[in-house]
């Protein structure tokens, strides 16, 4: 029997392609740099400055980043090449409104910056979630367990009511240890599959 009454679901490689590793990937070929280091220290710089988590502005961020790797270009020009690789996924969407139509309920649960805002502007899809938890406002990223404890008590619901949907596998593993059901997320078509054996669509 289906228990699961919320799904949440992570924004980057879900609900849209995967646009900070394509973007720093397009960077790092106009730099000619390592593509592989270049996305390591861009995300190890994210978090130690905290720009994830609301602590700073892209203004450090990008400054780290050119002291660090050696990369050019305006705090504009860098964040436009992240941004405009971000693109929500129209089966992912269309398959929102049908879970919403059959009554679960749709929250996203991203580790992202303002830039979330900002495509929100661009797209506008906060609509179709009932909550949107950004770290960027939290202040707490999926690194820390706190993250999903905190997302549960704001929903009023148990782990067992919960379906999170990630591609990154160590946030899959946080939420699986709270008792959280867990979707290490790859395609529209293997979650939508997963969906049908859980009972949540048919």
């Amino acid at each position: 029997m289906n228990t699961i009454s919320h799904i949440l679901f992570d924004y980057g490689g879900v609900l849209a392609e995967e646009g900070f590793v394509a973007g720093l990937a397009a960077i790092a070929r106009a730099a000619k740099l390592n593509e592989q280091e270049f996305f390591a220290a861009a995300e190890r710089i994210i978090y130690d400055c905290r720009f994830v988590t609301g602590a700073c502005d892209e203004k450090v961020y990008w400054q780290r980043m050119r002291e660090e790797t050696g990369i050019r270009g305006s705090d504009a020009e860098l964040t436009r090449a992240i941004l405009e690789q971000f693109r929500l996924r129209p089966l992912m969407l269309e398959l929102i409104d049908e879970l919403s139509a059959k009554g679960i309920i749709p929250v996203i649960l991203s580790d992202q910056t303002d830039w979330l805002d900002r495509l929100e502007t661009r797209d506008r899809f906060f609509h179709r979630f009932a909550r949107v938890f950004n770290s960027y406002h939290t202040g707490i990223s999926k690194r820390e367990p706190a993250c999903f404890t905190m997302a549960l008590a704001e929903l009023a619901i148990e782990p067992s009511a919960a379906l999170f949907v990630d591609d990154n596998s160590g946030h899959c593993e946080r939420a699986a240890a709270l008792g959280i059901h867990v979707h290490h997320f790859s395609t529209p078509a293997r979650f939508k599959a997963e969906l049908g054996q859980l009972g949540v669509i048919k």
